[in-house]
């Protein structure tokens, strides 16, 4: 009979094998949630080196994973050890279809939005197109034409390049040439595509009065939980308050604020890192 996880995961609460008090319930839980950590940033893990990650016994770590085996989180196969079980899966896509991602970034732009005063956006890629979301106007008195549900081009906007930053250059190319000839003051194809080149490095994307006279903007992408690029968020302002300086001085808090809706989103920057290697 399977039983009741509560009464699974019991006996650790009792038990503190180094002779102090015996863990409170809270204390298990927590134990519990390092021991899914670690597993997800091990991949499969004997008990051994589980228990030696954890720095608990092998008695309790063996059953902590137990009680988390009866409920699927985790999975154990003889000879190989721990896995993260089927029940993340279903609970990760439940969360998935439950999370909205204006609701879940609007706090963090209000932040940046307080902070900076200049206006800020949120989008997402729909088609070959950004597709605005949400905008927090900025109190400098500025007109940025922009609005919510407006879907604007790639190339010329930052909010745009950020969401494409994983693209490769073919594709790059691709989205470049959809918009037509440049205009004279736009940049040339191999221009442009060296441009890109350089905000994949830095994480960031600018639009340098591209899509709107004497407007510019600093640009960064929102990650999923696979690490895939799923929103942008951008900063704008007139071209008299983003000079070189101040833009570069942006980058870190646009690249911050994203990273920041990312992990709420799910994205873990370190296992992102490791399976690019």
């Amino acid at each position: 009979m399977k039983r009741d996880a509560s009464r699974g995961a019991g006996p650790v609460a009792k038990e503190d094998s180094s002779g102090g008090k015996a863990p409170s319930g809270s204390q298990t839980l927590f134990r519990g949630l390092d021991l899914l950590d670690v597993v997800a940033d091990s991949g499969t893990i004997g008990l051994p080196a589980l228990a030696a990650r954890l720095g608990l016994t092998r008695s309790t770590t063996h059953r902590l994973a137990t009680a988390l085996v009866e409920r699927r989180l985790l999975s154990q196969a003889p000879r190989e050890g721990y896995s993260l079980g089927s029940k993340l899966l279903e609970l990760g896509y439940l969360a998935g279809q439950q999370m909205d991602l204006p609701r879940v970034a609007r706090p963090h732009l209000e932040r940046l939005w307080e902070e900076l005063e200049d206006t800020v956006h949120l989008g997402v890629m729909d088609g070959d197109r950004a597709h605005y979301l949400d905008k927090l106007t900025g109190r400098r008195r500025i007109n940025i034409s922009s609005r919510v549900g407006d879907r604007q081009p790639i190339r010329s906007t930052g909010l745009g390049k950020a969401l494409v930053l994983d693209e490769t250059e073919e594709r790059w190319r691709e989205l470049y040439r959809k918009e037509g000839p440049p205009t004279p003051e736009g940049p040339s194809e191999e221009q442009w595509i060296e441009w890109m080149r350089g905000y994949a490095q830095r994480g960031v994307a600018f639009d340098l009065e591209e899509n709107e006279d004497r407007i510019r903007c600093v640009a960064a992408p929102v990650r999923g939980p696979g690490g895939q690029i799923v929103a942008a968020i951008s900063v704008s302002g007139a071209a008299q308050y983003m000079d070189d300086d101040r833009m570069a001085a942006l980058t870190d808090d646009v690249r911050q604020c994203a990273n920041a809706i990312s992990v709420e989103l799910g994205w873990n920057e370190k296992r992102t890192v490791a399976a690019k290697r």
